[in-house]
């Protein structure tokens, strides 16, 4: 992953086309596990949010860059709810999922890894739920996220063996499919360690051969849901073409039966546990202690230390920010401050507390809720009226340009898809105690407590404005400043 200073970041993500989206950040049970952990999002900073438009290509399978695994992967208990938490704006800087003309179908995939080195592209790959056109409700699966504020659960089948797993989200988007053109998708894999009491050699043998599939050429240019045209065939077409199915048929294995044998395989350091030695969590990077010291060489040696991984945590920050790398250098700041007050003895006492927000909706049910014999059932829960908002949403235009939708008679903003819209007013701030042995993080966002779009009424979750609310690199000069005080300046 590229290393960026933080004003390269701001400037990466400000030119990011808005009307996409990327997902960004994995919830395990409703609890979240960290913007970026354990999810393998795109490595291309420029252009995170950007589909994938070849279906050949190996970036289908968990986007640019998906065949490298990130550091970390989380647990969960079998039968567990993962939620796939996807962002217009990968680093939170205004809310939303994805402009409302990219419409079609979404799903998710998942697939056992012999280690976590093993390949994403190629074979094993089977589907666990996927949903298109509701013709009941005129609605697509992609409208049905919106109004859950691009959130979508799914439940880990307890069938499932334990051991490393990707789970691949999968938001595809019709809106300019031609016979020339194929759809947009938008994609990435969560690194998940499934921990239970179910065992299996081979559960690539209990996948029937039909619902078994390799990521590429799971899909051709001539499938018909892949040149499924949602105008002539769907919008404007009386009657409706009802949408094929993209992929295979769902496949769930056959629940866990009887009670739990006890010896359940839990998950070890070696297989990607974050370390109990990580102080706070940036992405798939963590911030350890640094080493004891007892003279002045040792403890500006710490502060050098401190600033080394500071600038790490910036280095391998993905699309979904760095907030808690700012965090991070408010303590480089508290050694220093140590150090120049001649204070040689450490590290001192300091709490670190994640800037990181919950998300900006409630976390709805997942999708395929009592699905366990494999069929496929369910569906989106959402509120009926967020439900009815999407049905009568409609993108216009103002005389001044911007896009709004109306939704039952009432105007509301719309990201703009152009590299000219302007980041949302946030503040990041961070104030140490009176002793300077603790720090709380303070992050604020102008208007956060909003009506959405389509009827959902969310408290939208403060920005990680990783780079544009502050463009100071955090350790530019610190080294100067060290060398000033250790000569007496």
């Amino acid at each position: 992953m590229k290393s960026l200073t933080v004003m390269g970041l701001a400037a990466s993500l400000t030119g990011m086309a808005q009307a996409h989206t990327l997902f960004t950040t994995l919830y395990i049970n409703d609890a979240k596990q960290g913007d970026g952990t354990c999810v393998r999002q795109s490595t291309d900073i420029d252009h995170a949010n950007s589909p994938v438009v070849d279906l050949g290509s190996d970036n289908m399978a968990c986007n640019v860059g998906g065949n490298t695994p990130v550091n970390f992967t989380c647990p969960a208990p079998a039968g567990a709810k993962l939620t796939f938490e996807y962002r217009q704006y990968p680093d939170k800087a205004q809310p939303g999922f994805i402009d409302p003309s990219h419409k079609g179908p979404v799903a998710v995939y998942a697939k056992k890894l012999a280690s976590l080195d093993d390949t994403a592209s190629g074979p094993g790959w089977f589907k666990l739920w996927g949903e298109g056109y509701d013709a009941a409700a005129d609605l697509w699966a992609t409208e049905k996220m919106i109004a859950n504020d691009g959130l979508l659960s799914i439940d880990i089948p307890t069938g499932l063996p334990a051991g490393n797993y990707l789970f691949r989200p999968e938001v595809v988007a019709m809106h300019n499919t031609t016979p020339a053109v194929q759809p947009q998708f938008y994609v990435g894999c969560a690194q998940v360690f499934i921990e239970s009491s179910v065992t299996a050699d081979d559960l690539a043998a209990a996948v029937p051969a039909n619902q078994s599939v390799s990521i590429p050429d799971y899909l051709q240019a001539d499938d018909a849901s892949v040149t499924y045209n949602i105008y002539d065939d769907e919008e404007y077409a009386d009657p409706k073409i009802p949408f094929p199915m993209m992929g295979p048929v769902p496949w769930t294995p056959a629940p866990a039966s009887g009670a739990p044998s006890g010896n359940v395989v839990k998950q070890s350091e070696a297989e990607g546990a974050i370390p109990d030695s990580c102080l706070i969590v940036n992405a798939n990077w963590c911030g350890v202690e640094v080493p004891a010291y007892a003279d002045q060489t040792g403890c500006w040696a710490a502060v050098d230390q401190c600033w080394a991984q500071n600038d790490a945590c910036w280095a391998q920050a993905p699309a979904s920010g760095g907030l808690n790398c700012k965090i991070w250098a408010t303590k480089c700041d508290d050694l220093d401050a140590h150090c120049t007050a001649r204070d040689w003895e450490g590290p001192p006492a300091f709490g670190l507390v994640s800037g990181e927000v919950a998300a900006a909706a409630d976390i709805p049910a997942a999708v395929n809720a009592g699905d366990e014999d494999g069929s496929g059932a369910g569906g989106f829960a959402t509120s009926a009226s967020a439900t009815a908002s999407a049905t009568t949403a409609t993108a216009s235009e103002t005389a001044a340009g911007t896009a709004t939708a109306t939704v039952t008679g009432e105007a509301y903003p719309i990201a703009e898809t152009t590299a000219e819209t302007a980041a949302a007013s946030s503040s990041t701030s961070a104030s140490a105690d009176a002793d300077s042995t603790s720090v709380v993080a303070t992050v604020s966002d102008a208007g956060s407590s909003s009506t959405g779009a389509f009827g959902a009424s969310s408290t939208a979750a403060a920005s990680d404005t990783s780079a544009a609310a502050n463009p100071t690199h955090y350790c530019a000069g610190h080294k100067k400043r060290r060398h000033a005080r250790q000569l007496g300046q």
